[in-house]
C-alpha cells in the first residue's frame, strides 16, 4: 500500500532534527506577525513614498521589522 501525498506530508512534519526543539516552533510560530500586516505596512511605506514603484522589497522587509519591533 502506498502513502498519500498528506501522510508524507504529515509524517515529514513530525521528525525533528537534533538543532530543532518542539517548543521553538511554537515560539516561532506565535512570534511571526502575519502577512496581512505586513502586507498593509509596506503599502503605507509605499504610499508615503509617493507610490514610486522599485523599492517594494525594501518596503516589504522595513514594515516586517517594524512590526516585529512592536
Amino acid at each position: 500500500m502506498t502513502k498519500s501525498k498528506s501522510q508524507k506530508q504529515s509524517q515529514r512534519n513530525n521528525v525533528t532534527d537534533s538543532k530543532s526543539a518542539p517548543d521553538r516552533k511554537a515560539t516561532k510560530s506565535a512570534v511571526a506577525p502575519s502577512q496581512d500586516l505586513i502586507r498593509e505596512r509596506a503599502f503605507e511605506l509605499y504610499e508615503s513614498r509617493g507610490k514610486q514603484h522599485g523599492a517594494d522589497k525594501q518596503d516589504w522587509h522595513r514594515a516586517e521589522r517594524e512590526i516585529l519591533a512592536r
